[in-house]
């Protein structure tokens, strides 16, 4: 015998197991934390090092900033020289009178021998005069190497072949010899002979001199990844759409590369704040009186068998910010390349 056969279906019955869950504010979070710049943050701040090197480089830029707040609430000044107010700060053979430097209360690293300047402003300036010099230096190294090396990597043929031969100029080109050789040049060029050369000047100059010869590494490493990625799908695909050139390097090659650009200037900043300390030492750069990390070790090289202290402070100084600013750049390139972890 047939079953009978039901006049119409039966209703679903709805309960919990049927209806898929909404997502929880917890998992959008999550998914949020996925970015990749959450998790090079995420990663970042996993690294001891990196954070405590962090830190430090911010100490010192801060320093630099407020070089004038710090000098007013100190009540001294680095062109002054206080030996010639009070004779009783340096001893018959003009070095300080006091122990360790002529340190005291009242001046805190001591003066320097000969004129009685005070080390802790000297020093406060020289952070911010280095500093200042290497940022301006790495920000349009950074700007002409990005430039140059995607329009050559992007542009291939001859303009390639054109920009590859000058970066391998510039890459074996004694560098320092050049500076030493023809910062005098540069200089004649705009003060004559018999004029004091403006520290504007000087400063000028050695950031275009360090900027015309550190554009070529980083232009030579985004040359080659856009060589790479101009022939990968995406590109591809902007082409067939119709994308301008521009519009294929600013939204389809440039936020690939933001990587190695931040993991290069990194690494660049501190490497153009030993030049330009050698440079004053070698005395092409900076000079006395101006404040600076190289005039201060060059100064101090004069009398250090009698008198270490005044090459002391800034010696260290530069040591603790560039190693601490070394340690943040490979900790910047582990945070956004997982995959060069050490």
């Amino acid at each position: 015998m047939t079953p009978p056969t039901p006049s119409a279906a039966a209703p679903l019955e709805v309960t919990d197991d049927n209806v898929e869950p909404s997502p929880s504010p917890s998992t959008l979070k999550g998914n949020e934390s996925r970015s990749p710049g959450r998790l090079a943050w995420t990663r970042f701040k996993r690294d001891r090092t990196g954070v405590i090197s962090a830190c430090i480089v911010i100490f010192f830029f801060v320093v630099a900033i407020c070089a004038p707040l710090i000098a007013k609430l100190y009540g001294k000044n680095p062109y002054t020289t206080y030996a010639s107010q009070d004779p009783s700060l340096l001893d018959p053979f003009a070095y300080p009178a006091g122990a360790n430097g002529g340190m005291s209360s009242q001046f805190w690293f001591g003066i320097e021998p000969q004129l009685g300047r005070d080390v802790f402003t000297f020093l406060i300036y020289g952070i911010r005069t280095s500093l200042g010099i290497a940022v301006a230096a790495t920000l349009l190294t950074t700007v002409a190497g990005v430039v140059v090396g995607i329009t050559a990597g992007y542009l291939g043929g001859k303009t390639d072949y054109l920009v590859g031969r000058i970066i391998d100029i510039l890459l074996s080109f004694p560098s320092t010899l050049f500076f030493i050789a023809f910062m005098p040049v540069i200089y004649g060029l705009f003060v004559a002979p018999d004029e004091n050369i403006p520290t504007s000047l000087r400063a000028i100059s050695l950031i275009l001199v360090l900027s015309a010869f550190g554009w070529a590494s980083i232009a030579r490493l985004l040359r080659g990844q856009v060589l790479g990625l101009r022939e990968r799908e995406f590109v591809e695909a902007a082409k067939v759409t119709g994308a301008s050139p521009r519009r294929i390097v600013f939204k389809e090659l440039l936020p690939n590369l933001w990587t190695p650009i931040i993991i290069q200037s990194t690494l660049m900043l501190p490497a153009f704040v030993t030049a330009e300390a050698g440079l004053a030492f070698l005395g092409v750069g900076i000079i006395d009186p101006t404040p600076d990390w190289g005039v201060m070790i060059q100064r101090g090289a004069q009398f250090y068998t009698q008198d270490i202290t005044f090459m002391l402070f800034p010696g260290i100084s530069m040591v603790i910010f560039v190693l601490a600013f070394n340690l943040l750049g490979d900790s910047v390139r582990d945070a956004l390349d997982p995959k060069s972890k050490r």
